[in-house]
């Protein structure tokens, strides 16, 4: 699969035309709602890894009430649209940050550190080096959930997931940089993560899941 630097998501039409076609991707909404199920309650600091619009921490902050959130994006299209939907909102922090630099140490740590279809844009490389950064940003008994896309184990899988979400493979977004769920699962074992699981998949969308001891 595709581990190019390419990364489109500076680009103001880029993310336009993924907010316009977000919520029309199939099964998204259970994927959502399995990661629900793994946050602490009461949840006192959450971090958001590749924010966007706000839509999916509105619906942690929705379900869960941190007393703190810190939203991380790098795109200035989602940076202001983020700070509009939560600009009469307390407890949340905005942080404009691209997710192929070291994540801020000023943020503290956390009792979860939440992802929705953001890491699969960072090279194999970073993506085993930012959930090492995860893991020294959570608290013991914090929890990592990644809600990602992942690839699948042959070609004629992932053109038929493609066809799912009505896209050509020319057209297919160059940022992406898939990885399996397996090897995604070793290094988060290999980090020290215990309860490590894939805790709900359709096709090349998965929930993986790691605790802090």
């Amino acid at each position: 699969m595709n581990d190019s630097p390419v990364n489109l998501w500076s680009n103001e039409l880029h993310a336009v035309r993924y907010l316009d076609r977000a919520d029309t991707i199939p099964h998204r909404s259970e994927g959502e709602s399995a990661l629900l199920e793994w946050l602490p309650r009461p949840l006192a600091r959450v971090l958001d890894l590749g924010t966007g619009d706000g839509r999916w921490l509105s619906i942690v902050t929705a379900a869960c009430a941190p007393k703190e959130a810190v939203a991380l994006d790098f795109s200035e299209t989602m940076l202001e649209r983020l700070g509009r939907r939560f600009v009469d909102v307390p407890g949340i922090r905005i942080v404009a940050h691209d997710l192929d630099l070291p994540l801020p140490s000023d943020v503290g740590s956390f009792d979860a550190i939440v992802s929705s279809f953001a890491i699969h844009h960072l090279s194999h490389r970073r993506k085993r080096v930012l959930y090492e950064e995860v893991y020294s940003h959570l608290r013991s008994g914090g929890v990592f959930c990644n809600l990602e896309h992942v690839a699948s184990p042959t070609p004629a899988l992932h053109r038929k997931f493609l066809a799912m979400l009505d896209v050509r493979p020319e057209d297919e977004d160059p940022s992406n940089k898939l990885l399996d769920v397996q090897a995604q699962l070793d290094w988060l074992d290999q980090i020290g993560f215990i309860d490590v699981d894939c805790q709900w998949k359709w096709r090349e969308l998965a929930l993986l899941i790691g605790t802090r001891a």
